[in-house]
């Protein structure tokens, strides 16, 4: 069963078509890797999907309800929660705090009370822990390295009790030992039901933990396929090196 289906989708900026009729859909309870060369529309995909930019035409559906005209904070309390390639951690906040201003009980807006309700802070350090960096609850965020930025970020899309995460480039920038742990952390969210739809350059990460693989080029799907299928298209190759 479709969790996320797109359909048609298109988007321009001034005269360039960023999306051209891109369709594809994500199965419930997969692990789905969007890949492509720079520029090929990957990133705007989930901005439209997610509501940071509004469609030209087409259509998209979460769990067979359509979702484009929706604002962002809509699409979260729906289930879909996503990253970016660049962290936005709030600097001045602790991680702790960062997490509750993801939480789909109070939020942002708990920021002014005069203190977190004990149910968000429990859950919060649970999730901190989930990714090996409750230590640093305390901390204020502009502290940490770019790998820890990385798994608070990742933390703190959990607190909204997401049905499919989005990852965008969850692999750029981290060391080898950081990308085993949040492949480990993606594989245990996953068997208990997560869906994912990841972003990633990364060629051994996508071929390891995804099925199917969706590539795409000049802002639509040129194939979809099984891991070994997408190594072994050569529209594939030569998207990604010219012909």
């Amino acid at each position: 069963m479709a969790l996320l289906e797109i359909k048609g989708l298109n988007k321009s900026f001034g005269g360039i078509r960023a999306v051209e009729d891109c369709t594809f859909s994500v199965e419930e309870g997969s692990i789905v890797s969007l890949i492509g060369p720079n520029g090929a529309g990957k990133t705007t995909v989930f901005n439209l999907v997610t509501g940071l930019l509004p469609l030209d035409s087409g259509s998209i559906y979460f769990d067979g309800r359509k979702i484009n005209g929706l604002q962002p904070h809509q699409i979260t309390h729906m289930g879909i929660s996503r990253t970016f390639q660049i962290t936005r951690d709030l600097q001045e906040l602790t991680v702790l705090e960062n997490m509750i201003v993801q939480s789909k009980i109070k939020g942002f807006w708990d920021m002014f009370g005069t203190s977190m309700l004990k149910e968000e802070e429990n859950r919060a350090m649970d999730l901190l822990t989930f990714v090996g960096i409750d230590h640093l609850a305390n901390e204020k965020s502009k502290n940490l390295s770019y790998g820890q930025k990385k798994l608070l970020e990742f933390a703190s899309v959990l607190m909204s009790d997401p049905r499919m995460i989005m990852l965008d480039e969850p692999a750029g920038g981290v060391n080898p030992t950081l990308l085993e742990s949040i492949v480990d952390r993606i594989i245990q969210l996953n068997k208990k039901g997560i869906t994912f739809l990841i972003v990633e350059h990364n060629m051994d990460f996508v071929m390891k933990i995804s099925n199917p693989v969706i590539c795409m080029a000049y802002g639509t799907v040129l194939a979809q396929g099984s891991p070994k299928e997408i190594q072994d298209d050569k529209r594939v190759l030569e998207a990604y090196l010219g012909e």
